[in-house]
């Protein structure tokens, strides 16, 4: 146990040394995160920490975190540590320690160590653990407390519900799930479904509780600030289903945009689910018994829900980190059902091309997020980092305009108005009933700004959707070198 997992962190921290020295050679050997949101994080934290006050300014709440968990350990390890931007690079080399050391423990009973290794170094890959390393954000951790959460179920299932101790970890894993990522909730639906299918309606009820509670815990908390039970990024990024009418039809049309017509779908989810229906479809074969068919393919089939709800009413990207838990999920799911398969062509033509596509869907993934990584980490230098430079060195305590807010409120004291949403709430009710800028918007802009003492703006143009306020005047752009891989537009 002890050398595979050395092994694996080895094999996993050496292909990560390698992008960290890319990452560096792009970036005047200053290390910068692939996601201007790592800064947001630690803007709130620093402010908690040092002020008491959750927001990305030290003047104001704002609900601008979608992960108050990790905004809160960021918090608290500021507060013992001191101010370092580093802390969440840090921190998720930690966690992915413990990711390598329960993936390890968990094939460990089903695999023998060589292919333990491959199989834990496998998942890490599968789930571009190694892009959620770089990103400065809460998706390690989710990742990890699912596999913590996994590896607890197995144990509590194969005891056939009788260890309290792993039974414990489960359900506190549960519980902090929801505080990482508010995604997780489709998870906790996913798991209480299949706990009523075997008619265990005390585990679906047990499932919800653990889930939902500390949720609604901290909903209560930003609804004494914004009048909202989720933070500004759920409120403007999530699904808006209009019950004016013509219901099938929206339903329809959600359904098209978000799952037949998405190319991410594809690219995260095919080779997943349908390696998960043959699965489940080979036990159907094998005429076993309801209970018995539900039990085997009890996480499959939670997975399966759970990747649905998320597709319709989240978010899938090419950036890997809002689906990370979800492909977390089906890795330690259907990996084990491999042990004891034979995948030569002529044995098993339909699921040997499957995996091969898997492989080969892996392999491009690699390529992508080594791109990512690299460029995405020299975009956020040279447009976030340098916007927060001019504005620490000549508008320091200024009141600001943006819409990329995590690196300027982090390296600044401005006073900030971010007109997309994140973290500004007067502006939230006009982006929750509107995807665009419109003359409404952009009337209340032309009015609020300057009443309220606003002196510049940084900003996409392309993101006002032609409403630029007539009494704004542009005095400068800053463009970036090359390629733009994580940035919305590659001038500001």
């Amino acid at each position: 146990m002890i050398k595979s997992f050395i092994t694996t962190a080895a094999i996993f921290f050496g292909m990560c040394l390698v992008y960290m020295l890319l990452m560096l050679s792009e970036t005047e050997n200053y290390f910068t995160y692939i996601l201007d949101d790592a800064y947001i994080h630690l803007a709130i934290a620093r402010n908690f920490a040092q002020h008491g006050v959750w927001g990305v300014t030290e003047y104001m709440f704002s609900s601008s975190s979608s992960s108050p968990a990790f905004t809160l350990i960021l918090s608290g390890l500021i507060y013992i540590s001191g101010n370092n931007e580093l802390i969440p690079l840090i921190f998720n080399f930690v966690s992915v320690l413990f990711i390598i050391y329960f993936l390890n423990a968990y094939y460990g009973q089903y695999y023998h160590k060589n292919k333990r290794i491959a199989a834990s170094i496998f998942t890490l890959l599968f789930t571009s653990v190694h892009l959620l390393l770089f990103s400065g954000m809460e998706h390690v951790l989710q990742v990890m407390i699912i596999v913590i959460n996994i590896f607890s179920f197995e144990k509590w299932l194969k005891s056939e519900w009788k260890n309290s101790y792993h039974a414990g970890w489960f359900c506190l894993s549960l519980a902090i799930l929801g505080l990482i990522r508010f995604e997780s909730m489709f998870y906790f639906l996913g798991l209480s479904v299949v706990a009523l299918l075997l008619k265990k309606v005390k585990l679906a009820v047990q499932i919800l509780v653990f889930g939902f509670v500390p949720i609604l815990v901290f909903g209560y908390f930003t609804y004494q600030h914004t009048g909202y039970l989720f933070p500004n990024s759920v409120l403007i990024k999530g699904l808006r289903f209009d019950f004016s009418g013509n219901y099938f039809q929206q339903i329809l049309d959600i359904f098209l945009f978000k799952i037949v017509y998405n190319p991410y779908f594809y690219n995260a989810a095919l080779f997943p689910l349908l390696i998960s229906v043959y699965m489940i479809a080979k036990d159907i074969r094998r005429k076993l018994g309801f209970q018995e068919l539900i039990t085997r393919n009890f996480l499959l089939i939670a997975w399966i829900i759970t990747l649905l709800m998320h597709s319709i009413f989240s978010q899938l990207t090419n950036f890997y980190r809002y689906e990370a838990y979800i492909l977390t999920g089906f890795a330690m799911a259907l990996v084990p059902g491999f042990q004891n398969i034979d995948l030569r062509l002529k044995q098993n033509r339909l699921l040997a091309g499957l995996t091969l596509s898997s492989f080969a869907a892996l392999a491009l993934k690699i390529g992508i997020v080594s791109f990512l990584i690299v460029i995405g980490s020299r975009n956020i230098y040279e447009q976030q980092i340098q916007s927060a430079r001019f504005l620490k060195k000549y508008y320091e305590k200024s009141k600001v305009v943006a819409n990329d807010i995590g690196a300027i409120c982090y390296f600044t004291k401005i006073h900030l108005f971010d007109f997309v949403g994140l973290g500004s709430q007067e502006i939230v009710p006009f982006r929750m009933r509107k995807n665009e800028t419109d003359d409404e918007i952009e009337t209340f802009l032309t009015g609020y700004l300057p009443e309220n003492g606003y002196q510049l703006a940084i900003a996409y143009e392309e993101w006002l959707d032609g409403h630029v306020p007539e009494n704004w005047k542009k005095v400068a752009e800053l463009k970036i070198k090359g390629r733009s891989a994580v940035l919305g537009k590659k001038h500001l």
